[in-house]
């Protein structure tokens, strides 16, 4: 069965072409960087996206196979390649200039961003804007269906006070995870969220209710990021960049990721008593948040099995002044300018977990 896309506004089909044209470059430079079967898993749902087949499409191998090999002898190409501006009308953007594509692109209900991600993956899209708000400081832009984006596809991201969810590309992770794991349907965090939907009796709609709640946890992991961005500077982005695709990279950002999540995320699921996103947070945690956070696993497994929230709370309370500490003093390390700085910065995060 194919999923049904809107047509874009008449005009626009150069803008989509060129956005994608860009996803592509990135893919070209970075896909390769996935494991084999993390890639592999990738490129099926990209398959799946790029033909429209909904989810309850078996897609045949062969077809599969044969759009890879050219896929990737395209990519080929373009490993090289320089991103290219972004036309709209007969006026030029540069590609990561999203605001103001997004002024020319909000008469037509549309909304795009570029950015960077983990390891200095550039990531665009291209979707139609399903609604926006403001928090506080934070503009919000949730997008719905996408007409270009790149294999990572991240749910969500946020850049300079403004904050992008991407249902679509949710709802598609969302479903690669519950594929996942009903191979084997592990008792685990995954498995306690999954069951709070009714997946055996009504499949789609359970996805776009558990994609309807994640959405309000992405919004408020986005809110905490933004909270901790204006803390940590300037000088923290410029400290991520100079040293990409490295472990000290990952182990950064997850520190900085527990920060954002105990100043809003687990504070508000918390207050809210909220069973299935709390089991969902757990499931979703990086291996290298797990790594160097195991006393917030700990108090997790007392909830789980004793239903007592408590060390959650406290845990939380105790790891917002914890995490801000350390990321100041990864900060401070990096500006001292010593030669050993990495390592004495991998060093304090391991010897600093909690």
């Amino acid at each position: 069965m194919l999923a049904q896309r809107s047509q874009l506004p008449a005009g626009l089909t150069e803008l989509q072409s060129c956005v994608q044209h860009n996803c592509h470059i990135s893919d070209a430079r970075f896909a390769s960087d996935y494991t084999i079967c993390v890639y592999l898993l990738k490129m099926r749902e990209y398959y799946r996206w790029e033909k429209g087949y909904g989810f309850d499409t078996v897609l045949a191998r062969d077809e599969i196979g044969d759009w890879l090999t050219s896929r990737e002898t395209f990519w080929e190409t373009l490993e090289e390649s320089e991103f290219i501006p972004l036309l709209i009308g007969s006026e030029q953007f540069d590609p990561f200039d999203s605001d103001a594509i997004n002024r020319e692109l909000e008469k037509h209900s549309l909304v795009y961003s570029a950015g960077v991600g983990n390891q200095g993956r550039p990531h665009f899209f291209l979707a139609r804007l399903e609604k926006s708000s403001d928090h506080e400081d934070c503009h919000i832009h949730v997008a719905a269906e996408e007409y270009a984006r790149d294999l990572t596809a991240p749910p969500a991201m946020s850049l300079n006070g403004k904050v992008f969810i991407r249902r679509e590309s949710l709802r598609r992770m969302l479903w690669e995870k519950f594929e996942e794991w009903r191979w084997s349907k592990p008792e685990n965090a995954m498995g306690r969220a999954i069951r709070c939907y009714d997946f055996d009796g009504d499949m789609a709609a359970a996805l776009e209710a558990m994609t309807d709640t994640e959405i309000d946890t992405l919004i408020l992991h986005e809110i905490g990021e933004i909270r901790a961005g204006k803390e940590l500077s300037e000088s923290w982005h410029e400290m991520i960049a100079s040293f990409p695709r490295s472990r000290l990279e990952l182990m950064a950002r997850a520190v900085r990721d527990h920060l954002a999540d105990a100043w809003s995320t687990l504070p508000a699921l918390l207050e809210r008593r909220d069973p299935p996103s709390l089991h969902f947070y757990f499931a979703n945690l990086s291996g290298m948040r797990k790594l160097i956070y195991p006393a917030l696993l700990d108090a997790y497994d007392q909830w789980v099995v004793h239903e007592d929230i408590s060390p959650l709370e406290e845990q939380v309370e105790h790891g917002l002044e914890h995490w801000r500490k350390v990321a100041q003093e990864l900060l401070q390390l990096h500006e001292s300018r010593i030669k050993t700085a990495w390592q004495d910065m991998e060093s304090l995060i391991e010897h600093r977990q909690l």
